[in-house]
């Protein structure tokens, strides 16, 4: 074939380009799902996807980029919106328009993203969740358990560096009374993608140890009367993590009580619906016992705080010599059999 009669890669790709330009010169918008999403020099590189609805089964794919200078407005918006980052499973409404390069190829631009629409389908999908929790029968589990009068031992789930587990530690090492706490730490990431899957792995340590381990044997009593999973304060973003099927039904069926302060007053996570008891974040707790001090607090309102904060009516049981028996107060007063012992 003679020379004149082919093209080399380049001048193809450049005619590709011309074309894209020619015949679609305006912006689009385009419903995906990320099945990618990550930051590289400021810039947020995407990967989208479209799923048949029956199957499952990718029906479509592409490349996204949003370049820094549009990222960096569109970043703040979406995430003040939504309370969320950015991450794979996202369903997310793009304005786009089309840009193929010649060395690397075809890719949207991104220069607009509606938060709206990822804050409908954020909503549909935990109704979905809460639906599918119901019609299993799970959903209230948690809150027929029983929490011990004296709650003596707790299983933690929480990073190890987070603000809030330190300031949970801080106020059960430091109440007035010197009551003795037990606890022990599993820790767990409590941000971002893998957060999920990291508590229901710790909740596995959990039963194992209750359960499983050879030091206690089926006679003996429960290592723990409560597990508290803490996040505690910070941003609100990567709350996501909180929201899934999987953990809400490990949370459900688990048989211990499971009291979360994950999140601050106006962010209620499918997690702390399930649980036995949802609290504040334990940063926020000082300065509610400043301002309730002086009348008598029921005892659903510091189901995690030291004996101190409560009304010295509030009995309190010790065990051999003076050591204190007790560190948690129980939502529960009345006693009872919980589901551990039936």
């Amino acid at each position: 074939m003679k020379s004149s009669e082919h093209i080399t890669l380049y001048e193809l790709n450049r005619l590709v380009k011309e074309v894209i330009e020619c015949e679609m010169p305006n912006e689009y918008w385009v419903e995906a799902e990320l099945s990618e999403c990550r930051e590289s020099r400021g810039h947020c590189y995407m990967e989208l996807i479209q799923k048949d609805e029956q199957s499952a089964t990718p029906i479509a794919k592409a490349s996204a980029k949003c370049w820094a200078p549009k990222w960096m407005v569109i970043r703040p918006y979406f995430e003040r919106a939504t309370s969320q980052h950015l991450h794979a499973g996202m369903k997310v409404l793009l304005k786009v328009y089309p840009h193929f390069h010649e060395a690397y190829g075809f890719s949207w631009i991104v220069t607009d993203i509606d938060p709206t629409f990822t804050l409908g389908d954020m909503a549909r999908k935990r109704q979905e969740i809460i639906r599918q929790l119901k019609e299993e029968g799970v959903f209230d589990l948690q809150k027929e358990l029983r929490l011990p009068l004296f709650c003596q031992r707790i299983a933690v789930i929480s990073s190890q560096t987070a603000a809030g587990y330190g300031d949970f530690s801080h106020q059960l090492d430091d109440n007035t009374y010197g009551f003795k706490f037990h606890t022990q730490l599993f820790p767990a990431v409590m941000q971002g993608e893998g957060t999920s899957q990291s508590i229901i792995a710790a909740l596995g340590r959990i039963f194992s140890e209750c359960y499983e381990s050879p030091e206690y044997p089926e006679d003996s009593d429960i290592p723990f009367d409560c597990v508290v999973i803490i996040r505690g304060g910070g941003a609100t973003s990567d709350m996501s993590g909180f929201d899934t099927l999987e953990l809400a039904e490990n949370v459900a069926n688990f048989p211990l009580p499971i009291i979360t302060g994950i999140g601050h007053d106006r962010d209620e996570s499918i997690l702390d619906m399930v649980s036995h008891i949802r609290v504040k974040t334990p940063t926020d707790r000082p300065s509610e016992r400043r301002t309730r001090h002086h009348r008598r607090s029921t005892e659903s309102d510091y189901p995690l705080c030291p004996a101190e904060t409560l009304h010295d009516e509030t009995a309190i049981g010790y065990g051999s010599g003076d050591t204190p028996k007790t560190i948690l107060h129980g939502k529960n007063s009345t006693g009872g059999q919980d589901r551990l012992s039936q």
